[in-house]
């Protein structure tokens, strides 16, 4: 493709992505490209750069066009405009060229458009008169809840929410090793390193899709983000257990969970979407893990929960959160988030907290996780579930990490008796982990 289609079609995916705001960006990006086959793999990463690198700048993008005197709508072309001069470097008349005329190219400058892209020839995205929200890029309203969380770490913290995130992908110990699975990866061109914290991450190398090779076709590998793997570490699953992943969505961690316990004993995968529930059933089946039942709360699926109260070993609640851990690779996440989401989700991963507490046994344990950085979703829940239910009482988290993971605890991620991991420290996604043992009858 040449320049100008690449820029044509980036403003088309971005026009896709900001008006189905309910959906993740990499999901739309994902159809979008999926319906354009002709679009080579240079062309496809070019695209996707340039569209998450708009989503990630907005706010400077607008900042810019508001100092610029803008009077013209905030459209996904002019944001497109505004980073091909701002971070590309390009002057008006080279952008005038690329999109002169022929195929996915959009449309000619209109006068208007010139006159204020003219005004931003010459300057960057950084600008010394920027408030601190505008030049990390977040939404004016998050910032006293980041300041809470980080304190005098807020700007690495917030500005590597900002940074792409890497490729990283799960061994699956039924199947392979790491060194087998590397070595399957190296014979299709896919370079990687050993992740730092999970005994089972690899990460590439380089940002490739992996998910047409044989090693993933086959079971070995699957696309999990080394936090997320160590979450399901941490519920120390073993073979033999009766295990709950109570938020299970569209499998990742029961898939994990299932590998450790070697298809002995049995995992329940409850969720309140039928339809990510099934959606696991082909990835179940290519990870070769035969000991899942998947079971939806509805009615039906709440009868079912009262009927098994306190006859789980292990029970995982990676609870619905704002996913503000998550931003590097869904910067579109942290401009859909709003206020009110803040206030309606604690309240809410309380109450799933207290209903899946009632399936531990006495000397189980039961692991709260989100994908967020914030307290109020994090030691405040488990602060609250603690006060109201005597019953219960927070192990330290690095003892159960010595257990469970293995490998040596970072000293940096301890959230008082909990876990709490961020992309600035840890290089994995924001992720915070309690664990929870019922005390004996």
């Amino acid at each position: 493709m040449t320049p100008g289609a690449r820029i044509g079609t980036a403003i088309e995916a971005l026009a896709e992505i900001l008006a189905n705001p309910r959906k993740p960006a990499d999901a739309v990006v994902g159809e979008f490209l999926r319906g354009r086959r002709y679009i080579g793999g240079g062309d496809r990463r070019s695209i996707t750069e340039r569209v998450y690198g708009v989503l990630r700048k907005r706010a400077q993008i607008e900042w810019w066009l508001e100092r610029a005197k803008s009077e013209l709508p905030v459209s996904p072309r002019l944001r497109v405009f505004v980073d091909v001069l701002l971070h590309d470097g390009w002057r008006v008349n080279q952008l005038e060229h690329a999109i002169d005329t022929g195929r996915y190219r959009p449309a000619s400058l209109a006068p208007a458009e010139r006159d204020v892209l003219t005004r931003l020839e010459g300057h960057t995205y950084d600008h010394p008169a920027q408030p601190r929200a505008v030049r990390l890029n977040i939404p004016g309203w998050i910032e006293p809840y980041f300041d809470e969380a980080f304190g005098a770490r807020f700007e690495p913290e917030v500005a590597a929410l900002a940074e792409t995130a890497p490729v990283d992908l799960r061994v699956n110990p039924l199947k392979a090793d790491r060194a087998r699975a590397k070595k399957a990866l190296k014979a299709e061109a896919v370079e990687t390193l050993d992740t730092d914290l999970s005994p089972l991450g690899l990460r590439l190398k380089a940002r490739q899709s992996v998910v047409t090779t044989p090693a993933f076709r086959d079971g070995l590998i699957e696309v999990q983000d080394e936090g997320s793997q160590l979450v399901a570490l941490l519920v120390g699953a073993a073979p033999g257990m009766q295990v709950v992943d109570y938020c299970a969505g569209a499998g990742g961690k029961t898939l994990a969970i299932a590998a450790r316990m070697e298809n002995k004993g049995r995992i329940v995968a409850c969720d309140v979407s039928e339809g990510r529930l099934e959606r696991s059933a082909t990835r179940l089946r290519r990870a070769g893990v035969h000991n899942v039942e998947r079971r939806p709360i509805d009615a039906e699926g709440r009868k079912w929960l009262k009927r098994n109260a306190g006859k789980f070993d292990r029970v995982l609640v990676d609870a619905p959160c704002t996913g503000t851990g998550t931003w590097r690779r869904n910067p579109d996440g942290r401009w859909t988030l709003q206020p009110i989401d803040l206030e309606e989700l604690p309240p809410k991963q309380g109450e799933i907290l207290d209903a899946a507490a009632k399936l531990v046994r006495p000397e189980g344990r039961l692991v709260y996780a989100t994908c967020s950085l914030l307290p109020q979703e994090n030691e405040r829940v488990i602060e609250g579930f603690l006060q109201a239910h005597p019953d219960f009482e927070a192990l330290p988290v690095e003892a159960v990490w010595g257990e469970t993971v293995g490998t040596k605890f970072p000293d940096d991620a301890r959230a008082g008796t909990s876990l709490r991991l961020t992309p600035a420290r840890h290089g994995t996604d924001g992720f915070f982990a309690a664990v929870l043992r019922r005390k004996a009858a």
